[in-house]
């Protein structure tokens, strides 16, 4: 593999592992996260840790971003210290974090004034899936700047899909994902606590569909932590999600789509957080059975 000059902004659980992967696989690195201890364990690999978004990109051929929302992302492309001011020309910008496709649309324009591109690279999967090299990506963007980055994509994931031109579209297939996954959780939620009202174990019916109709990862892993009814470890909290869901119906009301499902996600969710849950976001299906009075 070529090795590239690579920054890396965001170090999350998802961030760390992806950039540790990047780092591995033998990528010239500098990283920049807020809080500076989360840096420490890719300093010790051979990561330079640089002290703002502007100084972790000035050398940089490629710059990933996975930070928590759309102000973050704004703030480091756009800040009186961000990547825009010091990102060399021909330069590309992996948009990774879970954003309004409008906001990665506006991003690009300022990219394409600046001379470098924004390719929007939203990823699905968990952190211990990220840290495996296991991730599935959602790719789109002008199209040199996307087939540039292709390769460099290769250690973070075992498929990388591309949605073509509009830099918003790979945006669009990472709500959609959410929003499957939230509705698939629902309905395990609901499934499960009938059964389990009916005076059967929620655990066998799990096993059960896991093995035959539902003999798929997102089933079996999410199932797992609905059938248990314990939702650790965290692979994102309920305020992240919650967010993805405001953004999902932002997008549907713009588009005049009726989704009646996020809005009941969306109040889960809400729950969640306004009880200060601090399990996986999966654990809103413990509203359905609550509601059930167990």
């Amino acid at each position: 593999m070529t090795q590239h000059t690579i920054a890396f902004l965001g170090l999350g659980s998802m961030g760390l592992a992806m950039a540790t992967n990047l780092l591995k696989a033998g990528h010239r690195l500098t990283v920049y996260n807020r809080t500076v201890s989360k840096a420490e364990p890719l300093r010790q690999l051979g990561a330079t840790v640089a002290a703002t978004p502007a100084e972790a990109v000035k050398d940089a051929e490629f710059v990933f971003t996975m930070v928590t929302d759309d102000a973050a992302l704004q703030e480091i492309c756009l800040g009186p210290e961000g990547i825009l001011l010091a990102l060399p020309q021909g330069a590309v910008h992996a948009s990774c974090s879970t954003v309004a496709p409008d906001t990665n649309r506006r991003l690009a324009e300022e990219h394409a004034r600046h001379g470098s591109s924004l390719v929007t690279a939203p990823v699905f999967g968990k952190p211990d899936v990220a840290a495996a090299g296991k991730l599935w990506l959602a790719v789109a963007g002008e199209a040199s700047a996307r087939e540039k980055l292709k390769p460099v994509l290769e250690p973070l994931g075992q498929g990388v899909h591309d949605f073509g031109d509009d830099v918003g579209a790979a945006s669009i297939v990472k709500l959609c994902g959410n929003f499957m996954l939230g509705a698939a959780i629902e309905a395990m939620a609901e499934a499960f606590t009938l059964a389990q009202k009916s005076g059967l174990e929620r655990q066998q019916v799990y096993e059960f569909f896991t093995s035959t109709l539902f003999n798929t990862p997102i089933y079996k892993s999410y199932g797992k932590l609905i059938a248990e009814r314990h939702y650790q470890p965290v692979g994102a909290p309920p305020a992240i999600i919650r967010k993805d869901l405001r953004l999902i119906l932002d997008e549907s009301r713009a588009r005049v789509v009726p989704m009646p499902f996020a809005n009941i996600i969306h109040d889960h969710l809400s729950t969640s957080v306004a009880k200060g849950e601090q399990n996986d976001w999966a654990g809103f299906a413990e509203r359905v059975t609550e509601g059930a009075g167990l």
